[in-house]
């Protein structure tokens, strides 16, 4: 029997761009819609999320991800998990590829990908909130999507955003987030939070925000003005609206209907905008984009 390769991360990442995933999403996405089935299960805090899905033409992929966000008080990863990528033709198991490594440039493409059919391509100025791993996988997806760019942080702890300035040529950072919010044509939030970090009546016409951190039902990052202010996209319909506060609960209250939600990757001729619109795009991730990430992955060590 055949032994599936496993991809580290280090060795796996020198053969990635991020351009090159933002076209395997595209093409991803042009192939039979994916099945998906993602279990949630909590515990306080806590969170596993079981993830798999299947794409007629690429493949299987499955992806158990735990998050215990006190793990960062005992230095330890707040998230940890396993990928295995199946062949599409018999089942059997293609590849083991090191977890992180799919998540980063899996969360990070996916909100470049956006950016790329939302954000005004003149983009010069991108405001990270959050100091945390997906800032800095962030930083490198937009700055191969806007090479011009110029990037601030935020963070709730500054101390925590001057250390990371500290190890990144280039990287300001913000005290003021109302003040950073109001110079930024991107903004891509990735918190923690349950409660809104920003609010509506900060934002400008024709700036893009990315919303990344929220994946739990009792959590968002935004406020209902920035909401209805916005013109709402989705990488998922079936990811993100059921599942992830940010969403569900405004849509529950009424703040907002279904149709608001204007379209996700599966319908790109709707992603569209004029050069006033505040556009919104909601990451919730979804095994179907691990799945496209792992496939991209795996065609990139094979072509090395």
């Amino acid at each position: 029997m055949t032994q599936p390769l496993v991809i580290p991360f280090k060795e796996g990442e020198a053969r990635l761009e991020w351009l090159g995933l933002a076209r395997a999403f595209e093409a991803g996405h042009r192939l039979p819609k994916a099945e998906i089935a993602d279990t949630f299960l909590y515990r306080g805090g806590d969170t596993l999320l079981n993830r798999a899905a299947w794409i007629d033409g690429l493949g299987v992929a499955v992806k158990a991800a735990t998050i215990f966000p006190g793990n960062a008080e005992a230095g330890k990863p707040a998230v940890n998990g396993a990928v295995n990528l199946m062949s599409d033709s018999d089942g059997t198991l293609a590849a083991l590829i090191d977890f992180h490594l799919v998540t980063k440039w899996k969360t990070a493409g996916d909100s470049l990908y956006g950016a790329l059919k939302l954000a005004r391509p003149d983009s010069r100025e991108i405001l990270i909130v959050g100091a945390g791993a997906v800032a800095r996988s962030l930083i490198e997806a937009y700055g191969a999507g806007f090479p011009e760019a110029r990037f601030t942080l935020w963070n709730r702890s500054a101390a925590r955003a001057e250390e990371m300035a500290a190890e990144i040529p280039g990287l300001r950072v913000a005290t003021d987030l109302e003040a950073a919010i109001a110079k930024s044509d991107i903004i891509a939030t990735a918190t923690m939070a349950t409660e809104p970090v920003i609010q509506g009546d900060w934002l400008q016409p024709g700036q893009h925000l990315d919303l990344i951190g929220a994946y739990r039902p009792d959590m968002r990052e935004v406020d209902d003005a920035a909401l209805t202010r916005a013109r709402i996209f989705v990488d998922s319909f079936d990811t993100t609206l059921g599942h992830i506060g940010e969403l569900k609960i405004p849509l529950e209250a009424g703040i907002i209907a279904k149709t608001d939600v204007l379209a996700d990757y599966y319908t790109p001729e709707a992603f569209t905008r004029s050069e006033e619109d505040i556009t919104i795009l909601k990451n919730g991730g979804g095994a179907h984009l691990d799945l496209m990430c792992a496939r991209y992955i795996l065609e990139a060590w094979q072509a090395a």
